[in-house]
């Protein structure tokens, strides 16, 4: 599979504007996992905020709290390791966040649906 991917960039290389080589260029750039990883893991955070539309009671609050914990750790890790990665380190705040949020709300519907029991 790197074979095709070098093969991919070394196609696409010639093609890159002149402005557009310093981003090419970056040790956090295209050509590397650094670029791809926030740019795919956008998913995972838009899933997680499309769960808003759930109701509450079909929220998990494991899954939501262990999304956001797994996002702030990821956070602080994007920030530790060379080249620092602040695009996969703001997906992976929006991530905890987004599962922290959700994760209140349904705890918080719990809560209150026990209350009524």
């Amino acid at each position: 599979m790197s074979r095709i991917y070098r093969v991919l960039v070394t196609s696409a290389d010639k093609f890159v504007p002149s402005k557009l080589r310093p981003l090419w260029e970056h040790e956090a750039g295209p050509k590397t996992i650094f670029f791809w990883a926030p740019a795919f893991k956008w998913a995972l955070v838009m899933a997680s905020i499309d769960d808003f539309r759930r109701p509450l009671d079909k929220v998990s609050t494991t899954q939501s709290a262990t999304l956001a914990a797994t996002g702030f750790v990821w956070t602080r890790y994007c920030l530790v390791i060379r080249p620092i990665n602040y695009a996969l380190s703001f997906c992976n705040f929006t991530l905890g966040v987004a599962n922290g949020v959700q994760c209140y709300r349904a705890y918080t519907y719990q809560k209150r649906m026990e209350k009524i029991r």
